[in-house]
């Protein structure tokens, strides 16, 4: 599965010069890929998809956000798995995540049996792997997650932090992953009942620290900034258009309902990603910018990848 992976995957984020990057991929011409490989059987109607992400540090001078694109063969199915992980105290956490969470996942033994005890054991594992390796650094580092995961006709929304995820359905735009902010009066509780406080300090922050409750990494707040992701399953259908994965340079400035609006009628993922990523600069971003756009094509009429029922 190397080879495949590194063929399949569209996410070779370099950061060198932290200028924007954008790209994109269409499932057929990676479906075609897998048939030659041996690695796809069933029908795949449902599951028609196309990608596109655009990421750029904004007005920020340092970067980051992290993303990532893949699709994958497990146990025979063909898997899309798309993230943006948007990190704090430097760019360690994120960057690990991206790396290390969905080959976690793919793992898991339980993958396809029981899909969503599969992810929250691998937001576990992996927060707790870069816990680890943070042993000789003095600096705290901690990163979000919103993480899709395409299995056949379901779609699964992890999340921890306050980057989020929103779909189109129907012509209308919902919210499938909720930003884990402190004050919520949950999360506070949450906080409060393990010893830990929430205080303003211009946002409400965790220890009058970390302005979300939520997230990987972040050892010294770890008893109450837990990684465990709150998950949303959604059918694919004929109704679900699109899917918006960002970090808070987005949402900071654009509504779901207008980013929604805004991409609607553009067909490349890849030029709608990177409207949106304009869009949230020219509305005075102060933070970097990623967003992810997965078009679902089951309603777009066309003819069946090849060996669909």
């Amino acid at each position: 599965m190397g080879y495949l992976n590194s063929v399949l995957s569209s996410s070779s984020q370099v950061h060198a010069d932290d200028s924007p990057a954008s790209g994109g991929g269409l499932r057929l011409i990676l479906l075609l890929l897998l048939i030659f490989y041996g690695l796809f059987y069933g029908n795949s109607q449902n599951g028609k998809f196309s990608y596109g992400y655009a990421s750029s540090p904004g007005k920020r001078s340092s970067m980051e956000d992290f993303y990532e694109t893949r699709i994958d063969g497990v146990e025979g199915e063909i898997v899309g798995l798309f993230g943006v992980f948007d990190g704090h105290g430097g760019a360690r956490a994120a960057e690990y995540v991206k790396h290390n969470l969905f080959s976690n996942l793919i793992r898991h033994p339980k993958f396809i049996s029981d899909t969503k005890s599969a992810i929250a054991d691998a937001y576990s594992h992996t927060d707790s792997e870069f816990l680890k390796s943070e042993n000789n650094q003095n600096r705290d580092a901690g990163s979000t997650a919103s993480t899709a995961i395409l299995v056949g006709d379901r779609l699964l929304v992890a999340n921890v932090g306050d980057s989020r995820a929103v779909i189109c359905r129907g012509g209308n735009a919902i919210a499938v992953s909720r930003d884990h902010k402190p004050d919520q009066t949950d999360e506070r509780q949450r906080i409060e009942d393990a010893g830990g406080f929430v205080m303003w300090a211009g946002t409400w922050r965790v220890g009058g620290v970390l302005a979300v409750s939520r997230a990987f990494g972040d050892r010294l707040l770890k008893q109450y900034v837990v990684a465990d992701p709150e998950i949303q399953e959604e059918v694919i259908d004929s109704s679900l258009e699109f899917l918006i994965l960002a970090s808070d340079g987005l949402w900071d400035v654009v509504t779901n309902e207008e980013a929604v609006a805004m991409i609607k009628p553009i067909q490349d993922p890849e030029e709608a990603a990177k409207r949106l990523m304009q869009e949230a600069y020219q509305r005075g971003s102060a933070d970097n910018i990623t967003c992810v756009v997965v078009r679902f094509l089951a309603n777009q009429g066309g003819s069946s990848f090849p060996g669909s029922a």
